[in-house]
């Protein structure tokens, strides 16, 4: 089965929120709340993948010393593994802006749940819930 490297961010903000990011129609799982990121290129560290979506995705600008390994995730989708590092920024330049169609949202650790995400995300939201 092929795997697939995903970076993923949890973007905290000065009140302790989580950023989410809804997946815009026509993409895979529609609808699902997400963290922001995205595929990691070939030759492309997570790191550099996370500066690179983050500032296509959301306009905004942060630097690899700026992002903290949290935790990952590992899911075996129909047709591939995914295997995403969650990590943690709470310093970026810019204001998140939705760059391809999708809504935002600013949640609370505790209200996670309320969100319907892809399974790969959710057994993230205990770590993060215990993290904040």
């Amino acid at each position: 089965m092929k795997i697939v490297l995903v970076a993923a961010v949890a973007l905290i903000d000065p009140e302790g929120r989580v950023l989410l990011a809804q997946r815009p129609e026509g993409k895979s799982l529609a609808g699902l709340w997400e963290f922001p990121g995205g595929k990691v290129e070939p030759g492309e560290s997570p790191e550099h993948a996370l500066i690179r979506e983050l500032d296509e995705e959301l306009a905004i600008k942060t630097h690899s010393s700026c992002l903290a390994p949290l935790t990952f995730a590992t899911h075996a989708y129909e047709d591939f593994h995914l295997l995403m590092p969650l990590f943690a920024c709470r310093r970026w330049s810019g204001i998140p802006a939705p760059q391809e169609g999708q809504k935002l949202a600013w949640v609370r650790a505790h209200d996670l749940r309320n969100y319907p995400m892809p399974p790969a995300d959710i057994p993230l939201i205990p770590i993060l819930r215990d993290w904040l």
